[in-house]
């Protein structure tokens, strides 16, 4: 019979996300719910490593739900890569005498997550990630919140870009994937989305789009870049080297990680931090929660890195068709 679980740890890893506060706080009051101790790791895997923590109670947590970043900070470790900055993590788990661990994070943070299961200490993992590029669910706690600030901010870009009668290139996060670039797009109502899943044809994605919009009437236009399908600065120079026209390029960068997360990122956060303790105080571990059509699910560590996320192709067309079928009343209209 497997002992009952008394004390657990929790951690924030990799890239903050709006969101990462609300789950830590629903993990720890979830755990003193079911009778267990829970201790706040800061600064991540390296933190594990240097036994850098603090005790965590339901004061501590009350006022971090509207709060960006993480309270418990985050950092990426070079040595919990190495066999021996891993044994270290374990011996600061078995001197601190946690019997699971909480992580919260991305790919990278659960990829740590399974080496450290192998080493015979129990990791549930909660995907926290602005780019909502983990595999193995539909939804990462971060992504509306940043998608509500880059929607803002080209919103304010906009209101200039037509007072002026210019282009703007936007550049948003996302590393390798476009879910971020394509939804914002979307919702912006972008002259031309470029996304690292579509291979560029500049012609037809940027030139042609622009042209089109501009014998629509338009005077203004809006182009939204993943930042892993190109450098911003460099789709600006090759628009001016096309049409003539000179972009004005905005790299949004970090900002889309902060601010207070949003409704539906408090929501999600609670709910995956109080699945991740309820799989230990039922006696499981070694899985991450996510969503899947909905629904709250747990799949096992190693299945889930296996899992790959593609871009929402029914998204794509719809995006394009806003593109090229705007009729004139609609584009004068936006």
């Amino acid at each position: 019979m497997m002992e009952k679980i008394k004390r657990i740890g929790v951690l924030t890893s990799g890239g903050d996300a709006p969101g990462m506060n609300p789950a830590v706080r629903a993990v720890v009051r979830t755990a003193m719910d079911f009778g267990i101790e829970c201790i706040g790791i800061r600064r991540g895997w390296q933190g594990l490593i240097n036994g850098d923590f603090v005790r965590l109670d339901g004061t501590s947590v009350g006022h971090i739900l509207s709060r960006g970043g993480t309270i418990l900070y985050t950092a990426r470790s070079e040595e919990f890569m190495t066999e021996a900055g891993r044994k270290k993590a374990v011996a600061t788990c078995r001197m601190l005498g946690l019997q699971g661990i909480v992580a919260i994070g991305g790919d990278g943070t659960f990829r740590g997550a399974l080496e450290l299961s192998r080493l015979g200490i129990p990791v549930v993992g909660i995907p926290a990630t602005i780019d909502n590029d983990v595999g193995c669910t539909n939804y990462t706690i971060g992504f509306d919140t940043a998608c509500n600030t880059a929607v803002e901010c080209i919103d304010r870009l906009r209101d200039t870009m037509q007072s002026h009668e210019r282009c703007s290139v936007v550049e948003v996060m996302g590393r390798n994937a476009g879910f971020l670039a394509l939804y914002v797009g979307i919702a912006v109502g972008a002259t031309a989305v470029l996304v690292p899943e579509h291979e560029l044809d500049f012609q037809k994605d940027v030139v042609e789009c622009i042209q089109n919009s501009r014998l629509a009437g338009n005077t203004h236009f809006m182009i939204v870049v993943a930042e892993g399908s190109g450098s911003a600065v460099d789709i600006g120079k090759r628009i001016h080297e096309a049409i003539g026209i000179e972009p004005r390029v905005t790299v949004l960068g970090h900002i889309q990680r902060g601010g207070s997360p949003s409704a539906r990122d408090r929501e999600t956060a609670t709910r995956m931090g109080y699945y991740a303790v309820k799989a230990f105080a039922e006696g499981g571990g070694n899985v991450i929660v996510g969503t899947q059509e909905g629904s709250m699910v747990m799949l096992p560590i190693e299945e889930a890195l296996q899992m790959k996320k593609h871009l929402q192709m029914d998204r794509y067309e719809i995006m394009q068709a806003m593109l090229l079928g705007r009729s004139s009343a609609d584009t004068l209209t936006e």
